[in-house]
């Protein structure tokens, strides 16, 4: 492999810590409470959320109002932004090292083939990635046939999906998730739906969309963040991953997009 390059330290940091392929701790909640402060008057006072352990939560919510800012925040990352207050695990424990991190932009090395990237985190800590994981995460994101090729031959939703298998790789007990599926098709959207809360089950999960179709199929916690604040919304009875035409997650997306046209509006429930 070509060696290592300027930034891919940064990388390391974004893309988590810890040795590869030990046994996953068991997954923690996570308590975040405070005012969000983005230092230039813009203000969101009194977060009060709470990321069940072993739980997928979706953070709903338009362009711009905080949601990758706090996403990062809880990640340990610079974020544009401070939180007065706190962020802390269930267990008490620091989360920092227990964080698998797939952001807005995919990172991928340029000068590495998509085999490269997948196993990247391993790389950046000394260590050996097992190459049978990487094998067949590639397959499952249905890049097996482009292995070999770097970035720059990619298309959007393929680097995606790298981006996708490399922090499926990390096999964090905790996952933050920003629109990770942003750039996909709507087949290969819910395909990848559907892979990352098989292979997640039993991580506690926090994903950052834009979509209500994605938060109401995908949420056993739903929270919905406009530029006056984050308030809960009551997720479909029904367990994830939910059918995508099923009439409650149908309801529920219709709900979620009242919510996100008429922030401060009452948020009722769905049958």
């Amino acid at each position: 492999m070509p060696p290592l390059r300027h930034g891919d330290a940064a990388r390391g940091r974004l893309l988590g810590h810890g040795a590869e392929g030990r046994g996953v701790t068991p997954a923690p909640g996570i308590r975040i409470r405070g005012t969000l402060d983005f230092g230039d008057g813009y203000r969101i006072p009194g977060l009060d959320l709470d990321v069940p352990a072993g739980q997928w939560t979706c953070l709903l919510g338009p362009s711009g109002v905080g949601k990758s800012t706090l996403l990062r925040l809880i990640a340990g990352l610079d974020a544009g932004g401070a939180l007065e207050g706190e962020i802390a695990a269930s267990d008490g424990r620091a989360l920092a090292g227990r964080i698998a991190w797939m952001g807005q932009s995919d990172l991928l090395a340029p000068w590495l083939d998509v085999a490269g990237n997948v196993g990247l985190g391993a790389r950046l800590r000394g260590e050996r990635a097992d190459p049978a994981r990487i094998e067949g995460l590639i397959a499952e994101v249905g890049l097996a046939g482009h292995k070999a090729k770097r970035p720059p031959a990619l298309s959007g939703g393929m680097r995606q999906r790298v981006a996708l298998a490399r922090t499926l790789m990390e096999d964090r007990p905790v996952a933050l998730l920003d629109e990770p599926f942003s750039a996909l098709d709507a087949r290969t959207r819910a395909e990848m739906q559907e892979l990352a809360f098989r292979v997640l089950a039993g991580r506690t999960v926090l994903i950052v969309t834009h979509d209500p179709a994605e938060a109401a199929r995908l949420g056993h916690q739903i929270h919905v963040m406009t530029e006056i604040g984050l308030s809960p919304f009551p997720a479909p009875a029904a367990p994830p991953i939910r059918p995508a035409g099923a009439r409650e997650t149908l309801e529920a997306q219709a709900a979620l997009l009242a919510a996100l046209r008429a922030p401060g509006a009452v948020i009722e429930g769905v049958s």
